[in-house]
């Protein structure tokens, strides 16, 4: 149940030698994640949180059974990280790395789409299981439950801390998570909302789905017309940020009026389609408690 991970997912660790890697892996081991092999070029036989560390993402397959890969290279070899992990038939990759050049992302996304991959990213936090104790990135850090329990309702966020205090509002409701996922913060991402959503539709453990997003963003488009077709039939809560930043736009000597005006417009307007396609918009963040208790959910899944 959930999505993406699992107990079955076998995890690597693209450039565990930089600190931000070490840190992940370390969080992740502490939570339960399976992590069974790092990759950094010329330091084959270390070993990382006695994390055994190759020279190749090939190495890491054959000796580990690698499925799954967390990258932390720079962002000028992302592209070639990707690559390397695809050629390894490797169908799931998470990258936390940001200010890829958007060249190089367009190429990744349809390499990987291509082969029936998937990427979550770039500039993710990650994402995380809580039932199954997975995950990948700094996710939740080192104190995990102090917003991620198990539960069955699923997380998509465009933020990185609104990801965590999301799930926070989801524990406070009495409910947990299924899977959160930071779909990542740059223009160009590998995994859509609308995508996420194919898959929480099909996860037996979620029951409802929060999306957290941004003004002025074209994915929620992408998901009203998904909703309009029938394609989801789970309760979807929506929040999207930027409401007051228009009325600070609003200053006569910035000579911003106009944009403020037609900013405000797109927000109320998309608000008003999605309440249209059935979705319960939360207006103040806290809503999300209320909008979830009177959903009446039940975590039929605990065993």
């Amino acid at each position: 149940m959930g999505i993406l991970v699992d107990r079955n997912s076998r995890v690597g660790i693209v450039g565990i030698t930089g600190l931000d890697a070490m840190a992940a892996a370390k969080d992740m081991l502490n939570y339960g994640t399976p992590v069974l092999a790092g990759i950094s070029p010329g330091r084959r036989g270390e070993r990382i949180q006695e994390i055994p560390v190759y020279d190749t993402v090939r190495q890491a397959v054959e000796e580990q059974g690698v499925n799954t890969m967390l990258i932390y290279a720079p962002p000028a070899f992302i592209l070639d990280a990707v690559q390397e992990t695809l050629a390894s038939d490797i169908k799931l990759m998470v990258i936390p790395t940001e200010k890829v050049p958007n060249q190089d992302v367009l190429k990744a996304i349809y390499e990987i789409k291509a082969v029936g991959a998937r990427m979550i990213g770039p500039n993710t936090i990650g994402l995380i299981h809580p039932l199954e104790r997975v995950k990948l990135g700094a996710i939740g850090g080192d104190k995990v439950e102090r917003c991620f329990i198990p539960g069955c309702v699923g997380v998509i966020s465009r933020s990185a801390g609104m990801t965590a205090e999301t799930a926070h509002m989801i524990k406070k409701s009495g409910l947990g998570v299924s899977t959160a996922v930071n779909i990542g913060g740059d223009a160009l991402i590998g995994t859509t909302p609308k995508e996420l959503l194919e898959l929480f539709e099909r996860d037996p453990q979620t029951k409802a789905v929060i999306l957290f997003t941004e003004r002025n963003i074209l994915l929620e488009e992408e998901v009203m017309e998904f909703i309009g077709q029938g394609s989801f039939s789970k309760p979807l809560i929506a929040a999207i940020a930027g409401k007051h930043t228009l009325h600070m736009l609003k200053k006569p000597w910035l000579g911003y009026e106009k944009i403020a005006d037609e900013s405000a417009d797109k927000w109320s307007e998309k608000l008003k389609r999605l309440k249209a396609a059935g979705v319960h918009v939360a207006d103040k963040y806290d809503d999300i408690i209320t909008i979830l208790q009177d959903l009446e959910l039940e975590e039929s899944w605990v065993v």
